[in-house]
């Protein structure tokens, strides 16, 4: 079964003319004025590189893009119940939530499905939590971690949801208005990784989540006014290096063994995503494997059994969504120039090539199958010389090419 949404919150990944890769939003974009022209040119790949659509044909995509118009995007029932059940299968010892990191997508059919399937929610704005809510999920499966704590977070508190203090201000907050009521805190453990710099969300160059040193801090705050901390939360970035992942798994133990009413240590996720032609993926039961014995370690050391968390969103979506684009345009800069394909979607849609330089699969589909290729530069439809949807790997700066079929206006 395949899902459709014209236009639902920020976007995922996998085939079409662009298939995604599954998503932070962003709040805001920077404006650059550089000139296409002035950036450093990267070849195209060769032709036996090149994508091919996963969970769509030419003609699904041609009937969906007839009844709901382009752009949409185009979700694959079948693959998130899949990535869905290979969560809940990560190793642990003593009991598991896996959580839906919804800024992933907050659509509301996705939301419905995973719920569902028995996954849990971690929300990272009050306005995801109440999106969630409105989804039909109940308050007691929703996480909320966030850089804004909202103004009505003791109300939510009061319908159910359980908050991570991410800041020792917010912490503060919280006790402040909820004496007694158990709290959980999220960490920066000092340690980070991310498929890039700007992924990677752990580590003195990071601002989320409370230093690793005010553990201290955090205890004779909680500890003051009777406020158990019942919960302990790190993540450390979006497409993390495995082996730094089960590193920090150590350290968030650690963090547990300071708070002795801890009974839930959340390790976030993050898991590494392979969207493109020889990218590889993490392992979850691999992964997982060490740490569900570093948990049965710690329960022999202290007495205490914690429950694992996780937190996957990419993981589960990367692969199970396509936006479905239409060619609006083609134009040249001459024989010694590029060939441009001006899509009806862009930055607006998918935001993460121009801000880190993310790789993303793209098929076209053009109506007449000429067994023609060219190579394109694959442009958004913003007017903003940053809307570059084919940027060098890890360059947003960096115009690259793409050898495609070729295309004509109004193919997708």
């Amino acid at each position: 079964m395949v899902r459709t949404a014209a236009a639902c919150a920020m976007a995922l990944a996998a085939t079409a003319t662009l298939p995604l890769a599954g998503a932070f939003y962003a709040q805001g974009m920077s404006a650059r004025s550089r000139n296409l022209q002035q950036r450093r040119h990267v070849a195209a790949p060769e032709a036996t590189d090149m994508e091919t659509l996963r969970f769509l044909n030419p003609e699904t995509a041609r009937e969906i893009a007839a009844k709901v118009g382009t752009p949409a995007y185009v979700y694959s029932e079948a693959e998130l119940t899949t990535q869905a059940k290979t969560a809940l299968a990560f190793p642990n010892a003593y009991g598991l939530t896996a959580r839906y990191a919804m800024k992933s997508s907050p659509n509301a059919a996705i939301l419905q499905l995973f719920d569902k399937l028995g996954l849990h929610i971690d929300a990272s704005s009050g306005f995801e939590v109440r999106r969630a809510i409105a989804a039909g999920v109940d308050p007691s499966k929703i996480s909320l971690s966030t850089q804004e704590l909202p103004e009505d977070f003791a109300e939510l508190v009061g319908l159910g949801i359980k908050v991570n203090a991410c800041s020792v201000e917010q912490l503060k907050r919280y006790v402040g208005a909820l004496p007694g009521t158990p709290v959980g805190l999220r960490f920066n453990p000092g340690l980070g990784s991310g498929g890039t710099g700007k992924t990677n969300v752990g580590g003195p160059d990071s601002s989320f989540g409370i230093w690793h040193e005010l553990a201290d801090e955090c205890a004779e705050i909680a500890g003051a006014t009777g406020t158990p901390v019942e919960r302990i939360h790190t993540h450390i970035g979006s497409g993390s290096d495995p082996a730094v992942w089960q590193r920090v798994s150590g350290m968030s133990l650690d963090l547990c063994r300071r708070f002795p009413d801890v009974v839930t240590l959340n390790l976030g996720g993050g898991y590494k995503v392979g969207r493109m032609i020889g990218e590889a993926s993490t392992d979850l039961g691999v992964v997982g494997a060490p740490v569900k014995a570093a948990f049965e370690a710690f329960a022999a050391d202290t007495g205490r059994e914690l429950r694992l968390e996780i937190e996957p969103g990419t993981f589960l979506l990367a692969n199970a969504c396509s936006l479905l684009c239409g060619v609006q345009d083609v134009v040249t800069t001459g024989a010694a120039g590029r060939k441009f394909i001006k899509l009806d979607a862009g930055m607006t849609e998918v935001l993460r090539p121009s801000l880190y330089g993310a790789q993303h699969p793209l098929v076209t589909i053009p109506k007449a199958q000429t067994g023609e290729f060219e190579n394109y530069v694959v442009v958004g439809h913003c007017c903003e010389s940053g809307d570059l949807l084919t940027p060098a790997p890890g360059e947003p700066e960096t115009i690259a090419e793409r050898s495609l079929s070729k295309v004509e206006i109004g193919d997708l």
